[in-house]
């Protein structure tokens, strides 16, 4: 492995890097040395994972190096070695240092790295990629939830993840739990330091061993160089003082940090009804009930399920249902003038609400210290699911620990919670026969009308914040899409001393991107609000995504800005017959919205792609759906991605009126913040940035992306795309344009660059539900490993996508027309019959591939019924007959008519021939008019009559002229053609391509 000097550290990476890994890594420990922040985006492809681990990990083992030579020898210059030196000499140092006092604490100082993702799959992907590199002798540990590491049987089982919580913390305390017993036995267990273990791989080793792996992973995070874990358990403080997180002097790797703001705000947020405030009073009273009992029958106050006294007493529970009741009198004195928008005041006046309770700072500890017993009790001694498990308790608990998350009162932590948040009420709207937990909704205790309390955050800088205020060395903050940096900057409200966009690996020749303003028929491309319902631009939608069809080889994304539109579209185009002339061409699949729904429909399209049978699938998603924040489409599964319209949040939404509100405060304050507008707009652009990246994920791979909405021309908006693709943006003025351009590219792209092979293609395609590309994959180890924290289901007989059958998805098969001996030679009463007329387009007589098979001008919109079509003027008999050689349309295959079954497969041959002529004389029916269509039918005649080729060859030229783009109606017709000018034919074909290029 090559060793690079980059700021006076020696990396050892994999391979050569390319200059932009270069960068990127020297940005990594220009933020480490210095101990400064940082914002680097470097799009998908480029290997953005494995350069943040190897040079972070390189400054890390540097530093660690020196930190131990001054513990034993006094300071000393800094070393600079390469990584294969890192791991003896630290055993040398740590040898020298058990030579010293065994107090002596060679780990105090000593910096940590915390590398933060959005889901586990996204950090198993990362830990296979730290062990291809010479750092795999790191010490590493991965952080989850008891839902992923918990193997106790009854534990285990308990859907409910607070419940399971509390469960586990009962088990724990009374030592009744064998394998949390085993921990301390087997935590230096020689597999612990051997190997790197990922979720899956710690559940694994912790049933062989018997012990549990949740609390393993806590053991191993002490001695961990490297510590994994999704991002909310470092961005959530409630999640982060729980895990007992230490962010002093350590680092911590935000990757794929698109998603941080959000997660900033939404951690920091919370909502409380009145219904709750009721559950909690009626827990607390359930439980005053049972303390009661208990005290009557003479019985001493144990709690049954840890064996020991009760932690809270009956006047604890009397002060407790006292200060629910006042809090509950609290929001019902809040007065809502405009029931629809509700009321909004400032985040201080949660606060007020709360000391109504008599709830002030320094008491919530004792509060929350009660509650949590209460919770664990509820929780662990009710065997009925039907029972109070202390749910609402826990979400009042969770108000507080959010209120109060500030620690001591301060002026300043007062005043910055006045700035960033908001509080808004809404009336609660209790529906009949909801159920909560297996009971019955409550209604509140009250006799007014119920209320929502929301305590939104609106600025990411305030956890950000916090986070800085607790000593942390340096964060980074790394993704595909960051892009455009400076409000992103704006938003952290920390300092930011390193910025970096970097440019993307692939060349122009591999992307083809552009915006299309219109339709094949002329009609707008526009989503928003006042249009988006119109049935012309559905229609024309949909027509557009035909014609890409019969363009785009193998997968097609589509993208659409919400599941409302793209369910309203579905409905259309299903009416019209729209959809399964789509179908005829691609198979279309839907994403679902329920998880396990969404992994078989996942795995159906992967499929459908390995399909040599199939001219590939189209899957149509939403943006900021489960498909375009992780999944990998490299290579075949994604050949083109097309974006519908600007995924706008929605407008009338009190959360986002608010947020808006809250910028333009921001604004009047510091001049360089985002307007409420800007904010606005810039949510769509980055919900786009985020489906682009679905597509091109390594440095040969290629795809087009089409934006289909003419809003995407706006300069303001094309400047919050991604920076390296906006370069290649192109206008598109009209269909034909589009058409030619996608064409070229993928004629070109097939011809010129690398091309996955079926058997490695089947291979990448096993289902991650999030990325399954090694971002390194690229380099000498171009592979893609599955996440092994999924079972694949592969063989899935049957698929329901939301509400619908995947049978409206599947593939149509080409219409069988029925033909007669006494029908057989007249088209007129071939083509009148009662079937169906679909027509399919792979039925041309195309022996060349998707390439030559378009359709970019539709005719009026279909009507649901399907109308007859009369082709006059031409008999089946009076067209040239196909040669005795047949090419199938699904597969090439000759049918060869001197075989032992030769009448069998004449009459096969024949059949064939039929349906090819009728699909073509239908298709050239549809496309061309009266007048052409009359000269096509002598054109014929004639050729039937005198096998005038060259008159032929000018007719067709006059009739499938390039710029009326029905040159697949001129190819088409090499099938009627008399034998001795085939060549001739295939000839000019070859000239007219050559001239198209």
């Amino acid at each position: 492995m090559p060793d690079i000097n980059l700021n006076g550290i020696i990396v050892t990476f994999p391979f050569e890097p390319y200059d932009v890994q270069k960068r990127y890594m020297e940005k990594v420990i220009e933020c480490l040395q210095n101990a400064k922040h940082g914002v680097l985006e470097s799009p998908t492809g480029t290997g953005k994972t494995l350069c943040l681990l190897c040079s972070s990990l390189s400054w890390l083992l540097v530093k660690k190096a020196q930190l131990q030579s001054e513990a034993l020898m006094g300071p000393i210059e800094k070393p600079a070695f390469g990584g294969e030196f890192f791991e003896g000499l630290t055993k040398t140092l740590e040898k020298a240092a058990g030579k010293l006092d065994q107090s002596t604490n060679f780990s105090w100082g000593m910096p940590k790295i915390i590398y933060a993702s959005r889901t586990h799959s996204q950090l198993s992907q990362a830990m296979q990629e730290l062990k291809k590199t010479s750092y795999k002798h790191v010490k590493v540990a991965v952080i989850g939830s008891r839902d992923q590491l918990c193997i106790h049987p009854e534990v285990s089982k308990e859907t409910n993840s607070a419940t399971k919580i509390h469960m586990c913390q009962s088990k724990v305390k009374s030592r009744t739990c064998h394998y949390y017993n085993n921990v301390d036995a087997r935590k230096l267990d020689p597999i612990f330091g051997q190997e790197i273990l990922d979720i899956e791989d710690l559940v694994k080793t912790g049933q062989k061993l018997r012990c549990c792996p949740y609390f393993l992973s806590k053991e191993l995070k002490q001695s961990a160089d490297i510590t994994f874990m999704p991002y909310n358990y470092i961005l959530d403080p409630k999640t982060r003082k729980a895990q007992g997180l230490e962010l002093q002097n350590n680092i911590l790797l935000l990757d794929e940090a698109h998603n941080v703001e959000k997660t900033c705000e939404e951690s920091a947020s919370l909502q409380i009804s009145s219904t709750d405030i009721a559950i909690c009073i009626d827990e607390i009273t359930t439980v005053m009930k049972d303390v009661a009992d208990e005290a009557s029958s003479s019985e001493p106050a144990f709690d049954t399920a840890s064996g020991s006294q009760k932690d809270f007493t009956p006047e604890d529970l009397c002060i407790l249902k006292a200060m629910f009741l006042e809090f509950e009198k609290a929001i019902d004195s809040i007065e809502i003038k405009k029931k629809d928008e509700g009321e909004t005041f400032p985040g201080g006046y949660i606060f007020e609400l709360l000391e109504k309770a008599e709830l002030t700072q320094g008491k919530e500890t004792l509060v929350i210290d009660k509650l949590d017993k209460i919770v664990l009790y509820l929780s662990t001694t009710s065997t009925s699911p039907f029972s109070r498990k202390g749910n609402g308790l826990q979400k009042f608990n969770d108000l507080l620990r959010v209120v109060f998350s500030g620690g001591q009162a301060s002026p300043l932590y007062r005043d910055r919670v006045k700035r960033c948040y908001k509080v808004h009420v809404m009336p609660e709207e209790v529906k009949k026969g909801r159920k909560n937990d297996g009971w019955d909704a409550l209604k509140t205790t009250s006799k007014t009308e119920g209320k929502i309390i929301s305590y939104w955050c609106f600025s990411p800088g305030f956890g950000m914040q916090q986070i800085v205020e607790q000593g942390i060395r340096s964060i980074v903050l790394t993704s595909g899409t960051l892009s455009p940096l400076k409000p992103l900057i704006s938003e952290l409200a920390i300092p930011i001393g390193v910025q970096l966009e970097n440019p993307h690996i692939v060349t122009g020749r591999q992307v083809c991107v552009g915006v299309l303003s219109n339709g094949p028929d002329g009609h707008p491309l526009n989503s928003s609000f006042n249009t988006r319902n119109d049935p012309k631009y559905i229609a024309s939608l949909g027509r557009t995504i035909y014609n890409f069809s019969c363009l785009i080889p193998h997968g097609m994304l589509v993208f659409f800005p919400s599941y409302p539109i793209l369910k309203k579209c579905q409905e259309e185009w299903q009416n019209s017959g729209l959809w399964t002339k789509i179908c005829e061409r691609k198979p279309i699949y839907v994403e679902g919205q329920l998880k396990h729904v969404f992994i078989n429909t996942m795995n159906e399209y992967y499929e459908k792609i390995q399909d040599p049978s199939c001219k590939g699938a189209i899957f149509m998603a939403v943006c900021r759906g489960k498909v375009s924040e992780g999944l990998d489409f490299a290579d075949m599964n994604g050949r083109a991605v097309l974006v519908t319209g600007l995924p706008f949040p929605p407008l009338k939404d009190p959360r986002v009126i608010l947020k808006q509100k809250y910028l333009e405060e921001s604004r009047s304050r510091d001049k360089e913040s985002l307007t409420g507008q800007q904010w606005y707009q810039l949510e769509a652009s980055r919900a786009v940035n985020q489906a682009i990246g679905r597509v091109i994920r390594h440095k040969n791979d290629y795809g087009a992306i089409i934006l289909c909405d003419c809003r995407f021309e706006n300069p303001g908006f094309r400047k919050q795309l991604s920076a390296w693709l906006q370069p290649h943006i192109k206008k598109f003025t009209n269909f034909g344009m589009i058409t030619k351009d996608l064409r070229e590219f993928f004629r070109a792209a097939e011809r010129d660059l690398p091309q996955p092979n079926m058997k490695e293609a089947a291979t990448m395609s096993s289902l991650d539900f999030f990325p399954r590309t090694s971002d390194g994959a690229f380099g000498e180890t171009h592979s893609r490993i599955a996440n092994p924290g999924i079972k694949q289901e592969r063989s899935v007989p049957s698929v329901v996508i939301d509400d619908f059958s995947i049978d409206k998805y599947t593939e149509t098969k080409p219409t069988k027309w029925p033909i007669t001996e006494g029908n057989e030679k007249d088209i007129f009463k071939l083509l009148e019959t009662k079937s169906k007329p679909v027509i399919d387009f792979s039925n041309c007589k195309l022996k060349t591939d998707w390439t030559r098979c378009e359709l970019t001008k539709d005719v009026e919109q279909p009507i649901a019924k399907k109308r007859k079509i009369h082709v006059v003027g031409v008999k089946l008999d009076a067209l040239p007959q196909p040669s005795t050689s047949v090419e199938s349309p699904s597969a090439n295959i000759e049918v060869q008519t001197h075989t032992k079954n030769g009448t069998a497969l004449k009459k096969a041959a024949s059949s064939e021939k039929k349906e090819i002529g009728t699909v073509y004389l239908k298709e050239v029916k549809r496309s061309l008019t009266k007048e052409n269509y009359k000269i096509f039918s002598v054109m014929i005649q004639n050729y039937t009559k005198n096998a005038d080729y060259d008159q032929l060859l000018k007719t067709l030229e006059f009739l499938f002229p390039k710029t009326n783009n029905l040159r697949h109606l001129f190819k088409g017709f090499r099938s009627f053609l008399k034998k001795q000018h085939n060549s001739d034919f295939d000839s000019h074909i070859r000239l007219l391509e050559r001239l198209e290029l």
